[in-house]
């Protein structure tokens, strides 16, 4: 299989601060790739390393074959990048429509309104609240609105940071179901979750990380049935 993104002996974290200390992680395309581990363990960092927002410092990171390590982030936005923060992810004064607009500002006004309904199609509760502003949504559909505004650029590869956290279960199920269903459209996906259980059961493979290191990695399935690395799942379950 071809890899879409690949990453060796990556070092970074923020300024001087080391945090990541050699992690090498690959996905290949159309796969559904999920990253756990214990808070403070880079998780997060990595992601923000990989997207311009945190400093890389050694290592490469290859997007289909060329090396992207430290680009901005607009060139890799252009490159079909995207990226879904766990906080922060919508404009709440705008309302919804107007969020996924600016998703896609470069868009031209055709491209644009076929990327909007197709965001719909995926999510149908954002049609029905296009014109009430993002501030009310409730913690679900914010993540689907951050979601669908991602996918407005037409990424080939979405990064996710904890895209089910503090949703209820319910809500976590769709936000999960819907990130596989991408696969459907060609898009391959990075995910750091904490609900490991959950993510893993969609999962093609999966990382756990530790101390800024790949502590343990392998089919997605075997993680979640392997009963020696139950340390690494302590309060993600």
């Amino acid at each position: 299989m071809n890899k879409i993104l690949e990453v060796t002996g990556l070092e970074g974290g923020y300024s001087n601060v080391q945090i990541l200390n050699g992690i090498d992680l690959y996905v290949n395309e159309g796969e559904f790739v999920t990253i756990i581990g214990p808070n403070g363990c880079g998780k997060s960092t990595f992601l923000k390393v990989l997207f311009g927002l945190a400093t890389h410092q050694k290592g490469n990171v290859l997007h289909k074959n060329l090396d992207i390590s430290g680009w901005r982030t607009d060139k890799l936005v252009d490159r079909g990048i995207a990226y879904v923060p766990q906080v922060e992810n919508i404009f709440p004064s705008l309302s919804v429509k107007e969020n996924l607009q600016m998703g896609g500002i470069n868009l031209s006004n055709k491209k644009l309104i076929s990327s909007i309904e197709r965001a719909c199609k995926m999510f149908p509760d954002l049609e029905l609240r296009m014109n009430d502003l993002a501030a009310s949504l409730s913690g679900g559909e914010r993540q689907m609105l951050a979601i669908s505004r991602a996918l407005i650029s037409d990424p080939t590869l979405l990064l996710l940071d904890e895209p089910t956290a503090a949703l209820s279960p319910k809500y976590q199920k769709a936000i999960i179901e819907n990130i596989n269903e991408l696969r459907r459209d060609g898009i391959s996906i990075l995910l750091v979750e904490q609900n490991a259980k959950l993510s893993l059961s969609k999962s093609n493979r999966g990382y756990i990380f530790s101390g800024g290191k790949v502590a343990h990695s392998g089919n997605a399935k075997n993680i979640l049935d392997d009963p020696n690395i139950g340390d690494y799942f302590l309060g993600l379950r």
